[in-house]
C-alpha cells in the first residue's frame, strides 16, 4: 500500500462545532496540536484508541468521523 487510505472528516467538524481549534480538539482527546495537524491533512492513520477519542469529542460514531478508501461517506 503506498497510500494511507484511512481518511477522516476532522477539520469539517471542527468547524461545525463552535469552530474548535486544533489546539482545543488536540487537548480535548490528549494528543498534541501536530497530531491533529497530521490527521487532517492524511499524513497519519490514529490508533483505534485515539479514533474512538476523537469520534467521542463530536459526540458521533466512529463511521461518521473517519473513513476507509478513496470516498468519503457523505
Amino acid at each position: 500500500m503506498s497510500k494511507n487510505l484511512v481518511g477522516n472528516h476532522i477539520r469539517k467538524l471542527r468547524f461545525n462545532h463552535h469552530e474548535m481549534t486544533q489546539q482545543q480538539l488536540a487537548d480535548k482527546v490528549g494528543v498534541t496540536r501536530q497530531t491533529i495537524v497530521a490527521l487532517e491533512k492524511g499524513n497519519y492513520s490514529p490508533s483505534l484508541e485515539l479514533a474512538f477519542r476523537i469520534a467521542l469529542a463530536f459526540g458521533l460514531p466512529l463511521e461518521e468521523v473517519f473513513f476507509y478508501g478513496d470516498h468519503p461517506k457523505e
